[in-house]
């Protein structure tokens, strides 16, 4: 909202709550749902699953205040039975570096919800990938702030050119799930303001209506109750004017402690607030003042987007338009890592006769089985979209459970293509015991077993991908998979990450060179698990620190797989006459990049920014820009990315503030964050 909007809208807001009750102003504060309601659909209990409907709270018709109705994602909206659309998972899509795309999305995303008459979507996931092993890692864009920001702060806006609110998650410091209903998390200052918190006030810079708080403590204090993040850092230094959601169920746990500590709105069910909420007021352990300042802030957002909201159109839900966006987010995400001898693109008329092993290839692949679990008409299996390119190719398809078989395919093949990595049942929000149904039994849904594909997938690709000089492994995941003990084994790979309903069709697509690859990765490939930050997954307590990632391998010397960034094409890119410049706001980076082969392509840019003189520790240098292009073969261009100053600023923990350094810092532009990728240039600035 705009400041003289946001007046008017609170103004109004004020004159409303001066007319309501006690009971009512509370009321507005509550999630509908009842506890045994939601039990039964996340069980699968019920005739339908979570979020089948929008999810309600508060709303006083009589006095002209509708209710907020929540559909969650982050894959697109959750309601409905086999019809919404189902994108590829943030991860895929924070691997396209298309802010661009991510904002299109947003406003297909923003269009179902209107379709399925909610008013709010609960799927900007924001929270950093501080480790691979998190079971949620899907749900969010990857391991680096700025990225993390730029992608969610397109979401955020598409989602809302509708009219529809759109709430970021998780507030704060959400990176594990088997610990957290217990974990208490810890970290500096400057690792606070620096890494965890930066993307979650881009959102809020860019208009977000909605935070919804995590179940996990901060120093101390739950976040759903928790003042200084809430009260002091998003409402008040922030400026944040829309509400606060707590998550659902078990996201409030003291009455007391939640009001007093900011949050708005206890979802889905009411427990904490309702009538123990009244009554918390009126024996005076909670002023009504915090209750008029939520009703206000509820009543104020609710009527401003409503004002804003597009008409629903049902028919929107599942479009064609939108399953397009869908399988083009799929093309732009996946991500080539290898290609030994140009094995790909597979040649239709060389390689005749080709070999699918792998049982994922059949599977659809689509994500977890939690809360953002999507119901499409249909899903393109990996299997379907590599029969469906391959014309007419014979494609055989074999599990892969006798290596003996296996053998005997592969030798008589012309290609083969590895399926391998990782389902519901191995990560998500939540997985079973007894690894067959995600929602019997469920625990955590981290990779507490390691990062390293299944033994008998990693028995498969060494002694199978050798007998064949055309192999490809296709790898299907929400993050980073270890890859040391067979990736020599094999000619070519492809990250596919969790590619949505028509991940099938882009992966064939792509293996057949229909599609040139130009997805980058959003996090880094290690070589050893030991060079990623220590983590427990089943602790009461966990400290973050200031490096971890690509940033931590630098600042370590330590050379990775594949470095953040980074990702091959079926044709070349050069950068040259790299030049740089400023003005009293920001740091502007200008080269030229030049298409070198054969086939059209498109490159994601990056530009990182390094701090040789920093007086302070810093990383060896962080992402500051990105920039998505297309050049025809033999095609130039002149790519201009730019930077605020103030994004280059570090913490000072004495006196409580940003702090910019007057210095010489080090421009880099490139395809990744591996020096060798990059050209780079120092300027002073001031």
């Amino acid at each position: 909202m705009n400041s003289t909007t946001q007046t008017d809208f609170r103004e109004k807001a004020r004159l409303i709550v001066q007319g309501l009750s006690l009971e009512e102003k509370v009321w507005l504060m509550s999630g509908k749902m009842t506890f045994d309601e939601v039990r039964a659909s996340i069980k699968k209990q019920s005739d339908h699953h979570y979020n089948h409907i929008p999810y309600p709270s508060g709303g006083l018709e009589e006095h002209g205040v509708s209710p907020m109705l929540f559909c969650d994602g982050p894959r697109g909206v959750v309601c409905g039975t086999g019809k919404s659309t189902c994108f590829p998972v943030s991860m895929l899509r924070g691997a396209s570096f298309d802010a661009e795309l991510e904002e299109k999305i947003g406003e297909a995303i923003g269009r179902e919800v209107l379709g399925y008459g909610g008013n709010l979507f609960a799927g900007v996931c924001i929270n950093l990938l501080y480790h691979p092993g998190w079971g949620r890692a899907q749900e969010t864009y990857g391991e680096e702030s700025f990225h993390l920001g730029e992608m969610g702060a397109a979401l955020t806006r598409g989602v809302q050119s509708k009219g529809v609110m759109a709430c970021v998650k998780h507030y704060a410091f959400n990176q594990m799930e088997n610990s957290r209903f217990k974990v208490d998390i810890d970290c500096s200052k400057r690792t606070e303001r620096e890494v965890f918190l930066p993307h979650f006030k881009k959102c809020i810079d860019n208009g977000a209506a909605s935070v919804m708080t995590s179940y996990n403590k901060y120093k101390g204090p739950m976040c759903g109750h928790n003042s200084y993040l809430i009260r002091d850092v998003l409402k008040k230094e922030w400026n944040f004017d829309g509400f606060v959601m707590s998550d659902f169920v078990w996201g409030v746990k003291n009455t007391v402690e939640a009001a007093c500590g900011g949050q708005d709105i206890e979802m889905c069910c009411t427990k904490y607030y309702g009538g123990a909420l009244v009554d918390a007021v009126r024996e005076g352990k909670v002023p009504e003042e915090a209750i008029d300042e939520a009703a206000v802030r509820i009543i104020s957002t609710i009527q401003d987007f409503e004002k804003k909201k597009q008409p629903g159109d049902p028919e929107s839900i599942g479009s064609p338009e939108h399953i397009a966006l869908a399988l083009q987010s799929a093309r732009e995400g996946m991500t080539l890592l290898k290609n030994e001898n140009s094995t790909l693109p597979l040649n239709r008329e060389k390689c005749r006769k080709i070999v699918v092993l792998g049982r994922l290839a059949a599977e659809e692949v689509t994500g977890d089985k939690g809360s953002s679990e999507v119901h499409p008409a249909y899903i393109v299996t990996p299997l379907k979209g590599i029969v469906k390119a391959a014309g007419d190719c014979e494609v055989t398809f074999y599990e892969g459970s006798d290596l003996d078989h296996c053998r005997e395919l592969a030798e008589s093949a012309d290609a083969v293509i590895f399926v391998a990595g990782y389902d519901f049942n191995d990560e998500g929000e939540f997985v079973a015991e007894d690894k067959k149904d995600a929602y019997t039994g469920a625990i955590g849904g981290d990779r507490k077993g390691g990062l390293t594909l299944h033994r008998e997938e990693e028995e498969l690709i060494r002694t199978i991908a050798p007998l064949n000089s055309n192999s490809t492994v296709v790898l299907i995941g929400g993050s980073m998979i270890m890859m040391e003990e067979w990736i020599d084994s094999v000619s070519s790979l492809i990250m596919a990450y969790y590619p949505g309903m028509e991940g099938g069709t882009a992966l064939g697509e792509i293996l057949f060179g229909d599609v040139n690859p130009s997805g980058k990765l959003p996090f880094v490939v290690p070589t050893d698990e030991s060079h990623l930050p220590e983590i427990n997954w089943d602790t009461e307590s966990q400290n973050y620190d200031f490096l971890h990632g690509y940033v931590k391998l630098e600042a370590e010397g330590i050379t990775p797989r594949f470095p953040f960034g980074y990702g091959l094409s079926y044709t070349d890119f050069e950068y040259s006459g790299l030049s740089v410049s400023q003005d009293e706001e920001y740091l502007y980076a200008e080269c030229t990049v030049s298409n070198t082969g054969e086939r059209s392509g498109e490159e994601a840019v990056q530009m990182y920014v390094g701090f040789p003189e920093s007086k302070v520790e810093r990383p060896v240098k962080i992402l500051r820009g990105f920039k998505r292009i297309s050049l025809k073969p033999g095609e130039s261009s002149r790519v201009s990315i730019e930077c605020r100053k103030s994004e280059l600023s570090w913490y000072n923990e004495v006196i409580g503030k940003f702090e910019f350094e007057e210095m010489n810092y080090r421009i880099y532009l490139g395809s990744s964050s591996d020096n060798k990728d990059l050209i780079q240039k120092e300027i002073f600035l001031s």
